[in-house]
């Protein structure tokens, strides 16, 4: 056998070892040279036909040649097993980006509610956090002398007129003048109110409103929605009861509560002893509110909530002090 065709045997087998990923390809290659219908053993027949002189060299050539594949095959072999163990990397493989840190558990109960209310035809609304005093309070039929409006409660920019957003039915009220119905809306942010930090309140604070504004709508839209994503976001098993309560800007008005899930109804400082957490409030539209609107309140009616996205999340991840979500404590493991 000529020097050249052993080297070139070799070059080939080169390039299909380089070739492959796995020891499975490896496999088919040995078949191909080494197994007793491979080349090796079909290029051994020809010594028969060979002089004697012949035969010598070309069975010498034939050993070097067999030597010098199952070395490669075996090296190989090794390779793989090797990466197999840790990990193959090519490095011709575009990086994929590594996710860092996780999203805040507000944000984690936010997108889920969006997506929720997508499904049923809400858009997401934003506005401004600095507001006046008239779409705040006095559209939301909140009066000149209701307690709200104090410093007590209220964290005034400019007093009397300019204020950081105590609800986000601020939202509702801008959304009502520039549109005409129907209307379906929901408005995630922040809000703030001059309270004393505790275990389930704070200066700031997430809410969660939403709006309904069309022909026919009634409480019972409302108590079905207030049902259908609390169980949605909390779980099947949630147990929830509704209340009738007062609210300015709407008329009648509801509260739904969930049972406290830190001590099962028993009272804990969390529900502050009562069993139940209060985790939203609603109701239909005040004729007021749509009349500052300019909507027909004889034709349209509507139904508006708001929730409380903290206490949400803290029943949602078993959190049980609302400080906890803002005050950028980070633990290691």
């Amino acid at each position: 056998m000529e020097k050249i065709q052993v080297n070139k045997i070799i070059s080939e087998l080169t390039r299909k070892i380089r070739d492959i990923s796995s020891i499975e390809d490896l496999e088919k290659i040995r078949i191909e040279y080494l197994s007793r219908a491979g080349l090796i053993n079909n290029l051994s027949k020809k010594i028969k036909v060979l002089s004697e002189k012949e035969r010598s060299e070309y069975g010498r050539s034939l050993n070097e040649l067999k030597q010098e594949v199952s070395s490669l095959i075996s090296k190989e072999q090794k390779n793989l097993q090797s990466l197999t163990k840790k990990e193959k990397v090519d490095l011709t493989t575009p990086v994929v980006p590594t996710k860092t840190g996780n999203l805040h558990p507000i944000t984690l109960v936010t997108n889920e509610l969006n997506q929720f209310f997508h499904y049923y035809g809400f858009s997401i609304a934003d506005e401004r956090e600095i507001e006046d005093d008239f779409h705040n309070f006095e559209m939301m039929g909140v009066p000149k002398d209701h307690q709200a409006r104090e410093l007590q409660d209220t964290l005034y920019i400019k007093e009397p007129n300019i204020l950081l957003r105590t609800q986000t039915s601020s939202v509702e009220a801008r959304y009502l003048e520039k549109f005409k119905p129907p209307i379906r809306i929901v408005c995630p942010g922040k809000v703030f109110r001059n309270e004393t930090a505790s275990k389930s309140n704070g200066s700031l604070f997430h809410q969660y409103q939403a709006v309904y504004l069309d022909k026919n709508v009634h409480m019972g839209h409302l108590k079905w929605m207030f049902t259908k994503a609390l169980k949605f976001i909390l779980g099947e098993d949630t147990e929830i009861r509704f209340r009738s309560k007062y609210y300015p800007e709407v008329e009648p008005g509801l509260s739904p509560d969930i049972k406290c899930t830190f001590c099962n109804g028993k009272g804990c400082d969390v529900c502050k002893q009562r069993g139940w957490i209060e985790i939203a409030g609603g109701g239909i539209i005040h004729p007021n509110t749509l009349k500052y609107a300019n909507i027909d309140y004889k034709t349209y009616s509507g139904l508006a909530f708001g929730w409380g996205l903290d206490r949400v999340a803290m029943a949602r991840f078993n959190i049980k002090d609302i400080r906890l979500l803002y005050n950028g404590s980070i633990v290691y493991k």
